[in-house]
Parts: structure tokens; C-alpha cells; sequence
């Protein structure tokens, strides 16, 4: 498995998630490792992807899990369903805000109960210097990334079950929102949200619904 730069943020997503979260969201879910991750905290977690190829295998890559609270997967598009008002603890939403209008976030906003957390771990392109500079650190740690993870591969061995599997490609497209809009818009959008630079071509927005 090569180095996935969303997997590798995953710890730090789960360290945003409420304490006694009950319900949780996950957009653009693809086949499901995050959703199924959460839903190991003992979250009852709703998964929608677009992609009704990704769901299949999400859900044949999901079995029980303890407390029977395996994510329950929707082929959806969140941009055309109704989300209930402030009912989810953690809204989560990983590289996958680019594939739709930016302001579907006010809809993920409302949909937070009180106390709920938003997070997004999202994409932009480069377009000032200092994107590019970040752009040009990531390159190396990328490399020894990728190194690691193959060495890692080499030694460990792949079990039956998971030969073969989480074959499906969710659908890519490239960023087109600068960082310096996509902070312009979430500061109307979503007041009080803080956005932070990560290394590997991403972004994280946090927003606490302290109401």
C-alpha cells in the first residue's frame, strides 16, 4: 500500500472528536477506512459518498464491529440530501470539499449539535510563494514516507483477506480554491473556525459549535 497522505492525518482528526460523542458524520467517505475508525470509538457513524462504487466496498470491507455500531454507508451526495439540524457530535469531511460547492459547509454547520466539532481535512492548490515553499518541504518527508511504508509492506505479511481488497479509487479532482479563499470564505461561513497549513498539500479547518 503506497504512503496516503489522508491516512496519515487520521490520528489527528480523531483527536478532535468530542468526548461522549454519540453520532457521527462522515462526508465523502469513500470506502470507508476513516468511517470505520470512528465508529471503533463506539460512534454510531453515518457515512455518504457519491460514489456508489466506493460504497459497494465499503460496504464489503466492513464487518462487525464490538457493540454492533458498524458505520451505516449511504451512497448520497451531500450537496442533495437533507441533513438533520444539530444532531451530529463530529462532522468529518477528508479531501473531499473540493469536489463540491465550498459554501455546502454552512449545511455540515447546522447539522452540528451543541458542542459538535467540524472538521475538514482539505486540499488547495499552489499559487503564492509560500505555497510553494511548503509545497517544495513536503517533497522530501513525502519520499521518506513512501520509503517507510514499503519497507514496512516488505516485512510485514499481507494477509489472505486483505489481498485484493480496497482496490477502488474513490474519484480525484484537482483543488481549485486557493488557501487565502478558502480562509476568506470559511471566516463568513463559519466564524470562529481555525484554519492551519499541514505539510503534505492540505489544509485542516476545525470548527467547535460552542452554542
Amino acid at each position: 500500500m503506497l504512503f496516503d497522505h489522508n491516512d496519515h492525518y487520521h490520528r489527528l482528526l480523531l483527536r478532535q472528536v468530542p468526548r461522549n460523542g454519540g453520532a457521527a458524520l462522515d462526508v465523502g467517505c469513500g470506502t470507508g477506512r476513516f468511517a470505520r475508525r470512528l465508529a471503533h470509538l463506539g460512534i454510531e457513524v453515518d457515512a455518504i459518498d457519491p460514489s456508489e462504487e466506493a460504497i459497494a466496498e465499503a460496504r464489503a470491507l466492513s464487518g462487525p464491529i464490538a457493540g454492533d455500531r458498524s458505520p451505516r454507508f449511504q451512497h448520497a451526495d451531500v450537496t442533495e440530501v437533507e441533513l438533520p439540524k444539530e444532531h451530529y457530535d463530529f462532522i468529518s469531511c477528508l479531501a473531499s470539499i473540493h469536489h463540491m460547492p465550498f459554501d455546502t459547509v454552512t449545511a455540515l454547520r447546522d447539522a452540528l449539535a451543541p458542542g459538535g466539532v467540524l472538521v475538514i481535512l482539505g486540499c488547495y492548490p499552489e499559487r503564492t510563494r509560500l505555497d510553494w515553499a511548503w509545497s517544495l518541504a513536503a517533497v522530501p518527508a513525502n519520499a521518506v514516507a513512501r520509503l517507510a511504508v514499503a519497507v514496512r509492506d516488505k516485512l510485514r505479511p499481507v494477509s489472505t483477506a486483505a489481498t485484493g481488497r480496497e482496490q477502488v479509487q474513490a474519484p480525484v479532482r484537482q483543488p481549485a480554491m486557493p488557501l487565502l479563499q478558502i480562509r476568506r470564505e470559511a471566516a463568513v461561513l463559519l466564524p470562529g473556525c481555525s484554519i492551519r497549513r499541514l505539510l503534505f498539500w492540505r489544509y485542516l479547518l476545525v470548527l467547535r459549535n460552542n452554542d
